[in-house]
């Protein structure tokens, strides 16, 4: 198989749930709301001790990041696959795409959770949001440095927004209760940004991320 081939093959394997963009939050509560940080889409596989951090273009990032990858290989199972974002803090915590981008903190690069698509050969896919947030919360229960849990908000969705613009976080992702999980762009999981967050002006600059 070529290494073209291969690749695109990579990328069906580990394609994510992709955010639609909206301007405001969703109103009621049948949503939840997560802090979006500024790094990273990995799908993070651990399989019979060999682990794996794919990026959305199938890229492995295991090398790069090791103490993301201890993480994983760390958890208590023999399968998974974890969901979420590699990121780089700076000294008041917040995620800073530029560490990552020059490779200045990549020994230290942490893999912020929050989703589980598999678990010891159990496909979670089709499980309802809530339920795959609540195995992973359980599946991250004892600490491992180098992974934490991205944790959700059942309040309204604008007061979250609000503290994650105050703090100067990317932005808050908002997703529908009882939603499975699909590869490719969701209306279930809504992205709204901090007009005001680096990641949205190197958007507006043409810069990559």
């Amino acid at each position: 198989m070529s290494v073209s081939r291969e690749l695109k093959r990579q990328v069906r394997r580990y394609e994510p749930c992709l955010r639609r963009p909206a301007k405001m939050p969703p109103a009621g509560p049948g949503w939840i709301h997560e802090i979006k940080h500024d790094g990273f889409r990995i799908l993070a596989e651990l399989n019979a001790g060999s682990v794996k951090l794919i990026t959305r273009k199938g890229f492995d990032l295991a090398q790069r990041f090791p103490l993301a990858a201890a993480a994983i290989a760390a958890l208590p199972a023999r399968s998974c696959l974890v969901d979420g974002e590699a990121i780089a803090c700076d000294a008041n915590g917040l995620s800073v795409f530029d560490l990552l981008r020059y490779r200045r903190q990549d020994d230290t690069v942490t893999l912020c959770a929050f989703d589980l698509l598999e678990l010891d050969g159990v496909d979670l896919r089709r499980e309802p949001i809530e339920v795959r947030k609540r195995t992973l919360k359980g599946l991250l229960r004892r600490d491992h440095h180098g992974i934490a849990f991205n944790h959700h908000f059942d309040m309204e969705g604008v007061i979250v927004y609000r503290h994650a613009c105050a703090l100067g976080c990317e932005g808050i992702v908002s997703k529908r209760l009882g939603s499975p999980y699909r590869a490719g762009r969701s209306d279930h999981w809504l992205k709204i940004k901090n007009p005001s967050a680096p990641a949205v002006r190197r958007l507006e600059e043409g810069d990559w991320q």
